[in-house]
């Protein structure tokens, strides 16, 4: 269950976050962000993902490719029945980050459980490891159009970590290499598909948050606007979950 007491309700966005026990590192090689990636898409449904225990030792990075990078008509459903609709993501080494928007009843907390356990069996078989591997997840409502940017920045930028640790005291000493990162080295996240280059496609729904941001150009241009600006973590007000 999430910390807070509020409940989550349907068609309601929620930012959330997935701490790694101990701030461990859960995404050690590529191998483990493609089974992350694979398991939001694949765990987003109310039916028992039986097919997920028949694949659990053969999955290889083609086949997650092929399935999460294959393009489907936006706003339409597939043969899921999905929990929530997964609007913006980022995997960092010791988290993820989310923006979702809950379609069922307990759907964020059974998808999160879906999830956080699914990622958890693949790592513990994985490194010889028991035990949790998660803390529980945290949601924050989002309930504006200005909170939505706010939020979509932040997400995405969150990787900056990976080559400016000390952002935050010191700023953004070099924009230019970090908007580069971004928009052409990191792909465990969803900015890639938003400013149009094709990445995981079939994992996230769009359409809502581009057209709030100006499309893909709108989507780029906050990025880039906010690295420039060198603003600090507490620009982002409430959304904010670290």
């Amino acid at each position: 269950m999430p910390r807070q007491i509020t409940q989550l309700v349907n068609g309601e966005i929620y930012h959330i976050s997935l701490r790694a026990v101990g701030d461990a590192l859960i995404f050690i090689d590529k191998n483990d962000y493609y089974r992350g990636i694979f398991s939001i898409y694949e765990f987003n449904n109310a039916s028992a993902v039986s097919i997920w225990r028949r694949r659990r030792d053969r999955i290889t990075e083609k086949k997650i490719e092929k399935i999460v990078r294959s393009p489907r008509p936006h706003n339409l459903t597939d043969d899921r029945d999905m929990l929530v609709e997964v609007l913006v993501f980022a995997f960092m080494p010791n988290h993820i980050h989310l923006l979702v928007r809950q379609l069922k009843d307990g759907g964020i907390s059974r998808f999160m459980q879906k999830v956080g356990g699914g990622c958890a069996n693949h790592f513990n078989l994985k490194y010889e490891r028991k035990g949790h591997l998660f803390n529980q997840f945290r949601a924050i409502h989002i309930g504006t159009n200005e909170q939505l940017k706010n939020v979509f920045v932040y997400i995405h930028t969150n990787p900056l970590f990976l080559i400016e640790p000390g952002w935050k005291e010191k700023g953004v000493k070099n924009p230019k290499k970090v908007i580069k990162f971004l928009e052409e080295g990191y792909r465990w996240s969803s900015f890639f598909d938003y400013i149009g280059k094709k990445n995981f496609v079939s994992v996230t729904f769009r359409d809502f948050i581009s057209e709030v941001m100006g499309g893909e150009r709108g989507c780029r241009e906050s990025v880039k606007g906010w690295i420039k600006s060198k603003k600090e973590m507490k620009d982002f007000g409430n959304i904010v979950l670290e």
